[in-house]
């Protein structure tokens, strides 16, 4: 098989970098890992056939520093550059000086990114296309006077959004005119630190819709295809945390409805390589064109699983200018496939980040499990970048297997140093409106809710027991430790995850 390129750079981090580091591997292509100070000694750098430090801690230091960036790739030798998700991935300017430097961006055209990668441009053309779309502007918003105008005649409550923006960047609910100032402000600073462009724009809010996209390929010969439907709206803070391949909402109609319309859309805007469109879907199952996603997306495995492509591949594939091979009748879904996000959060104290060093890990493993990691025993999750740790990925022959599979991984999965999400990715899997797939994206909201006087209830036995230990000790006596011997490390491990016994 003839290999697509020689040398690739991966322009990008964590878990999403190794993810794209073995597929080169198994193509037979060198692989260039990029790095700041913070993550001399991350994972993707361990494992890259290469690696070269960008510069300080800071995004605005190193990942998205797109010319210190592409002159490593030419010093390096790489012929092609793979952005990952996030930081430069759906930067139009970045695949531009790709070209003119003679490196091939995999992903689509610069042309591409300008129409579907900026959310208001992928708007117009989804109407230009009769795609039905949520209301809101058709253009960034510039000036707070015409956003209160234009949120009035919208309807309370609002959503603001980064036109370049994705994964819960610059995104701000907005329930009254009295929040819009400040909601203005901190989605401009947000968008702005995570794309470089703080552009803004409004949408009407829709009550407790779900989130569903489709994933589509399209290479630079004509073929465009669809590959189904994701679940995605499990999130908080508009990030997703839960997503599952196929929809339990979606029928065989709709599925084809929907991909018609997205593969409309692209095609339309001359797209090439990988992208997403995502939709939201109401409580009728009318669905309404979100925005696009021109990149990769973080829940790729779940597609892989059920549709038996590797996406990664396929996108490198692409970018070096080879057909699709197949046509949309050639698509195919088998079971279903779930992927839990692991991140360094609490839960408890409302997903605070937790970083810190990973001082024990077991991940889980057995069959149709796969983990999606960045990190290592030993590794340290840095406050500068998402506490992304890894993607827990599972396959079921339907879906109460899959979600079988995914408790069982999620109760293997142990780390000590760092809080994480298993907790709370335990609670949804065994969650009744989960399991029954009564999905939107206010679930998580409502579980969390109905866990609070539970949760309150810990505290305060916890406070008791505290308090009757303090007592004690101002008494004179000293509770007598359990020894090693009567329980396990695993049993004195405190949650989440397990620790090794102190010598």
């Amino acid at each position: 098989m003839r290999t697509p390129f020689r040398k690739v750079l991966i322009a990008n981090r964590g878990e999403i970098a190794v993810r794209i580091i073995r597929a080169c591997r198994e193509l037979g292509i060198a692989s260039v890992a990029v790095f700041s100070e913070a993550d001399r000694e991350a994972l993707h750098v361990l494992m890259a056939d290469e690696a070269y430090l960008l510069g300080p801690s800071p995004a605005s230091e190193s990942y998205l520093a797109m010319e210190k960036i592409i002159r490593t790739a030419k010093a390096s030798g790489a012929e092609a550059v793979h952005p990952g998700y996030g930081f430069l991935a759906e930067n139009a300017a970045f695949a531009e000086a790709c070209k003119a430097e003679g490196l091939v961006f995999i992903g689509p055209p610069p042309e591409a990114i300008r129409a579907m990668g900026d959310k208001t441009a992928a708007r117009r053309a989804a109407m230009a296309r009769q795609v039905p779309v949520v209301p809101g502007t058709a253009e960034p918003v510039t000036d707070d006077g015409e956003a209160a105008r234009i949120a009035r005649e919208l309807g309370y409550p609002v959503m603001l959004k980064a036109a370049m923006g994705g994964g819960g960047k610059g995104m701000r609910l907005v329930r009254g005119e009295n929040e819009l100032g400040s909601a203005l402000r901190m989605a401009r600073s947000e968008a702005g630190s995570a794309f470089g462009d703080a552009s803004v724009y409004l949408e009407k809010y829709v009550e407790e819709p779900r989130h569903i996209e489709v994933q589509v390929l399209a290479d630079a010969h004509g073929t465009t295809v669809h590959l189904g439907e994701r679940e995605c709206s499990i999130q908080r803070r508009h990030q997703k945390l839960v997503e599952e391949c196929p929809s339990p909402l979606v029928d065989e109609p709709m599925r084809q409805r929907m991909g018609e319309a997205a593969c409309r859309l692209v095609a339309s805007a001359g797209y090439v390589n990988a992208g997403t469109v995502e939709f939201l879907v109401d409580g009728q199952k009318n669905f309404y064109f979100l925005e696009m996603n021109t990149r990769l997306q973080v829940e790729h495995p779940v597609t892989e699983f059920v549709t038996g492509l590797d996406l990664v591949k396929e996108q490198i594939r692409i970018a070096a200018g080879e057909k699709l091979g197949y046509g949309q009748a050639d698509v195919t879904w088998t079971g279903w496939a779930l992927e839990c996000r692991i991140y360094a959060e609490d839960p408890s104290a409302g997903f605070l980040p937790s970083p810190g060093e990973i001082r024990g890990l077991r991940a889980p493993s057995g069959p149709w499990v796969r983990d999606d990691s960045g990190v290592y025993e030993g590794a340290t999750v840095p406050i500068f970048y998402d506490p992304l740790i890894s993607k827990l990925v599972v396959w079921g022959a339907d879906r109460a297997e899959a979600i079988s599979r995914m408790s069982r991984a999620l109760a293997e999965y142990k780390v000590v140093g760092v809080r994480t999400t298993i907790p709370i990715l335990q609670h949804i899997m065994t969650h009744p409106d989960f399991v029954a797939g009564r999905l939107s994206t206010q679930f998580l909201e409502r579980a969390m809710r109905a866990e609070r006087p539970e949760a309150e209830g810990r505290h305060r036995t916890v406070a008791l027991i505290a308090a009757a230990l303090a007592a004690y000790e101002r008494a004179g006596k000293t509770p007598r430790p359990l020894s090693s011997s009567r329980l396990s490390a695993w049993k004195l491990s405190a949650r989440p995850g397990w620790s090794r016994p102190r010598s």
